[in-house]
């Protein structure tokens, strides 16, 4: 079977620039490596997730529950696994994945009381690995980024456009929550911490990348 290696983060943390250079290192080392990305918006499977992003739904992440919002996510990450990844993971592919089933456990579980956080991470991988049938991960590693730095990060990505921020994007109370849930599952789950910030900035990318290699180390011997 393949490997499944996820890079999770707040928005403007830099998971698709990390997962990138892992990419193209590991491709050089001649290691047999995909690269996947959640919501999957080019395909028709993320268009709920979509929807909700956009405020169809509601004009806050609250109006749509932690478990309804989290099946939209779940249904465009397996219906890629079934018709698009399947047959590889079943070979010794490795994934590289700019998110997964964790972040539901990362934005989902940020809407609910703290006493709910252990049943909401059980049936989350219950819903999404046992129910589904979708691979676990070998490594989850996370980037954690303050929200404020992400957030400056994402006013330079938007030009200062606020409207181009999604439902997510655009609350920074929420994305406090959600920093507050990814610590927790962090350490509840056994993720690999990776802190990007120092002196009230982001470190350069280059010694972010380092880190993820080492945190990596045991994965890719």
């Amino acid at each position: 079977m393949g490997k499944m290696i996820v890079i999770e983060g707040l928005d403007g943390s830099g998971k698709a620039t990390q997962t990138g250079m892992l990419f193209e290192k590991l491709q050089d080392r001649g290691f047999p490596v995909r690269r996947l990305e959640y919501p999957d918006y080019g395909s028709s499977s993320s268009a709920l997730v979509k929807m909700y992003l956009g405020g169809e739904f509601g004009g806050d992440p609250g109006d749509v529950n932690a478990y309804a919002a989290s099946a939209f996510y779940a249904v465009d990450r397996v219906a890629g696994f079934l018709a698009d990844w399947k047959e590889a993971y079943q070979r010794d592919t490795i994934f590289l994945c700019d998110r997964y089933a964790t972040s539901n456990i990362i934005y989902q579980m940020a809407k609910l009381p703290d006493d709910e956080r252990d049943k909401f991470i059980a049936w989350q991988n219950d819903f999404e690995y046992n129910k589904l049938g979708l691979p676990r991960p070998d490594a989850v590693l996370y980037l954690d980024v303050e929200p404020g730095i992400s957030q400056k990060l994402m006013e330079k990505r938007y030009e200062g456009d606020d409207a181009k921020k999604d439902l997510h994007e655009r609350n920074l109370q929420f994305l406090l929550n959600c920093r507050r849930s990814a610590l927790y599952a962090a350490e509840k789950c056994g993720w690999r911490r990776i802190d990007c910030c120092k002196n009230g900035a982001i470190k350069p990318i280059d010694e972010i990348a380092v880190a993820v290699e080492a945190a990596l180390k045991d994965i890719l011997c």
